[in-house]
């Protein structure tokens, strides 16, 4: 399988997850996947008062200067991690 397909069912994974993962491992996913799907975070950060959407542009922000295939690999990397703790 190629890169991208790997991703696509490493993705696909995390919602086969039998417990749900902790808010800083979703954060994780997140961020990984934003910047594999769309590269450097390009958007405003959201207000201080607006707490998941900080948090999420955050995650996703952390990622900066990543190509898009090394946050494939990386998220890869992280769903085989999680996998131990959630399935």
């Amino acid at each position: 399988m190629s890169l991208a397909e790997n991703f696509e069912a490493a993705a696909a994974e995390v919602k086969t997850f039998t417990t749900k993962p902790t808010n800083e491992d979703l954060l994780a996913l997140y961020g990984l996947y934003k910047q594999a799907k769309e590269g450097d975070n390009t958007t405003g950060k959201p207000w201080a008062v607006q707490v998941e959407a900080s948090a999420k542009w955050n995650a996703w922000d952390s990622n900066k200067g990543i190509t898009k295939e090394a946050a494939m690999e990386k998220y890869i990397a992280l769903v085989a991690d999680l996998k131990k703790k959630y399935m």
